[in-house]
């Protein structure tokens, strides 16, 4: 057999819960289901964990669990809320990495993700080692096992995030074909003529002289099955994916989409799914497998350089997250994303004030600040470890007022984090649900600041986010905006 194929789903939402009550509130455009959350459980992720299969009569034959015979990712945070809010769909994603493994040679089918969905090309060094280090963590403590590949949020990739990937023992990523540059010989000079051949892994020499694999995913089919109505007839699913690629050598047909397309985004796409997968699995012309049992298999063997600040969402590298480019979404033809600049502008500065407090206020209390935040992951994942990281990052014979004082400086890297989760740039306007969080991360951000520092950072921050016109009139602009979602999140917490 050298026919292999590998289906991706990289399932991921953005976290929601109110910064301050730290749980999802009521979001009305979920309806009926209380938040998106919900609603995407019901629609996705539960029903993958048992897809029905069909007979000719419509009756259910079978039920199965998608995620074990696909390559898949979730997004940290999502994990987190489904660990608490829907336990028995979390423990069959853990489940299906266990029984991946007994099918794919012992390489489990889950993926790291880097941690909170940020814009990777976008961020400081500090950031990017921590989202990574984080992403690494997390996903240690739910699948009990280190992961051999990363995610990287909507591909968007740069070399210094790559070196840090490698670093951190991460061995490949997964990159849309248009990232890929110029495939070079053994002596790293640029192959002539040579096309980029999507069916075999490639290695991405680092400036350490490191190296990490890279495997592209087949653009065409990728884009028909999120956009088009391959989901239909889960045969026809198959067959395309069986009837596509070269005859001779070894060889990963691997296509990659947005998780929820098996079933939010196509309804009843999870039972198209587990159709195909089935009928992959009977048929003697194709293999299923996974990245890294494929890449045990079959090493790269060439080089390739990549093309540096680009994603597999925007056609103009990474500009969806800093301008208006022109990519949106989609239905008001008459709006504009010019929005996009000054909301990253007001977030970077708050980052930055936010860092000096950091640094200025932490140095009397921790030892290695910086490396404290890394470790501070342990406490996000699993309270319980709080006395571990005071014993191991803090300065002796801290009091309770001072223990808290460093438990405020870690939230606030937390949430300086979180609100550039990507989302807030990806839809048309400033005024969207996804931007309104990042706003309140924001808000948390500040109110942190000031309370460890006494400086006053909210005036400023509104003159900055004045600039961000939301293409809403009622709406106003981004001060406005931030004032109101704000008021409404805080409105109950003093008691």
């Amino acid at each position: 057999m050298n026919r292999y194929i590998c289906i991706h789903g990289h399932f991921y939402q953005p976290p929601r819960e109110n910064p301050w009550l730290e749980t999802i509130t009521y979001q009305e455009s979920a309806y009926p289901f209380h938040d998106w959350n919900e609603r995407i459980l019901a629609e996705c992720y539960a029903s993958n964990t048992c897809a029905r299969i069909l007979d000719t009569k419509g009756k259910v034959t079978e039920r199965v669990n998608n995620y074990s015979r696909i390559s898949f990712n979730f997004g940290p945070t999502l994990l987190s809320w489904m660990e608490s809010k829907a336990p028995d769909t979390y423990q069959l994603i853990l489940d299906a990495d266990k029984i991946s493994q007994k099918k794919f040679s012992g390489h489990g089918s889950a993926l790291a993700q880097c941690h909170s969905h940020m814009i990777m090309p976008l961020a400081n060094s500090k950031d990017k080692y921590t989202q990574v280090y984080w992403g690494i963590r997390d996903f240690e403590y739910r699948f009990k096992r280190l992961p051999e590949g990363m995610w990287l949020p909507e591909t968007a990739v740069d070399l210094d995030t790559l070196q840090v990937m490698a670093d951190l023992g991460i061995r490949f990523t997964i990159l849309a074909p248009h990232q890929a540059r110029k495939i070079l010989t053994p002596e790293g000079t640029v192959e002539e003529n040579e096309e980029l051949d999507i069916y075999q892994p490639y290695q991405v020499r680092l400036q350490s002289g490191k190296t990490i694999d890279v495997f592209f995913y087949h653009g065409p089919l990728s884009q028909s099955l999120a956009f088009e109505n391959l989901l239909q007839d889960g045969k026809h699913f198959a067959e395309k994916l069986i009837q596509k690629g070269k005859v001779g050598h070894p060889q990963l047909l691997s296509i990659a989409t947005d998780g929820e397309t098996y079933g939010h985004h196509h309804k009843f796409g999870d039972m198209a799914l587990a159709y195909a997968l089935q009928y992959i699995d009977q048929q003697s012309g194709a293999k299923l497998t996974n990245f890294a049992e494929y890449l045990e298999k079959f090493p790269a063997k060439k080089e390739i350089e990549i093309i540096e600040n680009t994603s597999w969402s925007c056609a103009h590298g990474i500009e969806r997250w800093t301008s208006n480019c022109g990519c949106e979404t989609g239905g008001n033809s008459d709006w504009n994303q010019i929005w996009r600049g000054p909301l990253r502008r007001a977030l970077g500065w708050l980052q930055g004030k936010a860092g000096s407090t950091f640094t200025e206020f932490s140095k009397d209390l921790i030892k290695d600040p910086w490396k404290a935040r890394n470790s501070y992951i342990d406490i996000r994942i699993n309270r319980s470890e709080r006395d571990t990281f005071f014993a191991e990052h803090c300065h002796s014979g801290l009091n309770e007022s001072e223990k808290a004082v460093v438990l405020k400086l870690m939230e606030l890297q937390c949430n300086a984090m979180l609100m550039f989760t990507s989302c807030g740039w990806f839809f048309n306007d400033i005024s969207g649900i996804e931007t309104e969080q990042i706003l309140l991360y924001a808000g948390k951000v500040i109110q942190l600041t000031e309370e460890i520092s006494g400086e006053m950072l909210e005036p400023r921050f509104l003159g900055l986010l004045q600039l961000a016109e939301s293409n809403i009139p009622e709406k106003g602009n981004g001060a406005l905006i931030y004032k109101n979602v704000i008021k409404e999140a805080t409105m109950d917490i003093k008691v």
